[in-house]
């Protein structure tokens, strides 16, 4: 079994915010407290190490007490490139990521996706849930092995953006969650509002 001292966590707040407007979303408060710090705070206890993945307002990031890292290209290239930034810096076997705007993923997260890739005996495994009768990825919540590092460069360097035809492609195990609400994410900020009220423990 994977131990939680194998494993760090990255945080994703690197991306454009375009239905926020362009705003900075891992910035934007929710309960009073950036959605940024809310991951961190959650993520926490089921790691060893944090670290941030951003790539503008640098400062307000690092005061939030762990390492930030930018993506390797400049124009913004999608999670894949933060999780590519997360790998590069990784100091443990195993490398967990999860996005700044869905504060309310599961406090076994990382247990799961961990017994779920053990079981498979693969390299990544990652999130999906259940909603209506039929399963939906959730491709940014991910546990991988930091081996794949390379694979993860050469796949970018292709010009592929899409992170479930890497997690497909690397034969990931699915690890299916029940509760989809804990994976509901802010996506615009009439979605933050709905956060507000819908809040989990």
């Amino acid at each position: 079994m994977i131990q939680s001292n194998d494993i760090s966590g990255l945080i994703l707040a690197g991306g454009r915010g375009t239905r926020m407007g362009g705003i900075d979303k891992g910035l934007q408060p929710h309960l009073g407290v950036p959605l940024a710090q809310h991951a961190l705070n959650r993520l926490r206890p089921q790691v060893v190490a944090l670290m941030l993945n951003a790539n503008r307002n640098l400062p307000a990031y690092e005061t939030m007490g762990v390492p930030v890292w930018q993506d390797e290209s400049p124009d913004f290239p999608g999670p894949l490139a933060g999780m590519l930034a997360g790998l590069t810096h990784c100091r443990t076997p195993y490398l967990v990521t999860v996005p700044c705007d869905s504060p309310n993923f599961p406090t076994d997260l990382v247990a799961r996706l961990a017994q779920g890739l053990v079981e498979a005996d693969v390299d990544l495994a990652t999130a999906y849930t259940r909603e209506t009768g039929e399963l939906r990825a959730q491709p940014v919540f991910c546990l991988m092995k930091t081996v794949l590092r390379d694979r993860l460069r050469a796949f970018i360097d292709s010009g592929e953006r899409k992170t479930g035809l890497f997690a497909a492609q690397s034969h990931g195990a699915r690890v299916v969650f029940d509760d989809a609400a804990a994976f509901a994410n802010a996506n615009t900020l009439s979605e933050l509002a709905e956060l507000q009220i819908n809040r989990l423990p």
